[in-house]
């Protein structure tokens, strides 16, 4: 696992997100979920009902969200901020590794 990372570090693809956008945007574009314990989980679909949106998890788990630009979902998804993945998701390395990497900025590149 500690080579995976170090291949991955070598490799240092920067993948740039605009950062003010709508919730449904960031989480398509993502796939995850950031609980409230601090858990974050594997996005299996979202459906859009204009101004709300279902989630529904890999592990089985489906809420109703407001869609906005300021929420606490939102927040965390950009400072990156989880204690651990969920176990139930089994969400891959790779993309783990591809989360950490992405750079949310306000301008456009």
């Amino acid at each position: 696992m500690d080579q995976k990372i170090k291949e991955a570090k070598k490799q240092k693809v920067v993948r740039y997100i605009f950062k003010n956008q709508r919730l449904f945007l960031l989480i398509n574009k993502v796939k995850l979920w950031p609980s409230r314990s601090g858990m974050l989980h594997g996005v299996k679909s979202i459906e859009n009902r204009s101004k709300t949106m279902v989630v529904t998890t890999h592990c089985g788990e489906s809420f109703v969200v407001w869609d906005s630009k300021n929420c606490r979902s939102a927040r965390w998804l950009r400072n990156r901020w989880y204690k651990n993945p969920c176990k139930k998701c089994k969400i891959p390395e790779w993309k783990l590794m591809k989360y950490s990497q992405t750079v949310f900025t306000d301008a456009r590149r």
